[in-house]
């Protein structure tokens, strides 16, 4: 079972990778994050560690037993006791429930260890293996928005801290 760790700078090479490897299958459920995203990665993960060291945002990634990134759980926006979740899972280890699990386990440490009593999440309508991964993990929808021609599902969870 990959490990859930907190974002290092160490993580950089294994990062880049996993976003390379992954990008079309991750396109086809969010707006590609661009060629710029890979070409200024080493600067954009500095300031994502910075962020992170200022306490705006919470980031995760999950180990396997190689050193290979295969998911990433994010909690950014933090303010008023309350983050956006976000996370990816690589394609070759979807559908095995690693998002879920790491989503369930950034929870609770977002409660123990981040102070935080809430999380909100959104995903595509359509995505039905995400909209599955929030029920499970403890979240319900507060709502829906019209988007661009599509439709977000918006999520919340609150947690025991």
């Amino acid at each position: 079972m990959p490990e859930l760790q907190r974002l290092r700078a160490d993580h950089a090479p294994a990062l880049l990778a996993f976003e390379r490897e992954n990008r079309a299958y991750f396109a086809k459920y969010v707006p590609d994050r661009g060629d710029a995203y890979f070409a200024d990665f080493d600067a954009r993960h500095a300031s994502l560690l910075a962020e992170q060291a200022a306490g705006a945002c919470h980031f995760h990634v999950l180990v396997d037993a190689e050193g290979a990134v295969v998911g990433r759980v994010n909690l950014v926006d933090v303010a008023d006791g309350e983050a956006e979740l976000g996370y990816r899972i690589a394609e070759r280890a979807a559908g095995r429930g690693l998002a879920t699990g790491a989503v369930r386990q950034v929870c609770g440490v977002a409660g123990a260890e981040y102070g935080l009593a809430a999380l909100r999440a959104a995903t595509d309508a359509g995505n039905e293996g995400s909209r599955a991964v929030l029920v499970r993990a403890g979240f319900v929808v507060v709502g829906e928005v019209e988007s661009e021609g599509r439709t977000e599902v918006r999520y919340r969870r609150d947690i025991a801290g």
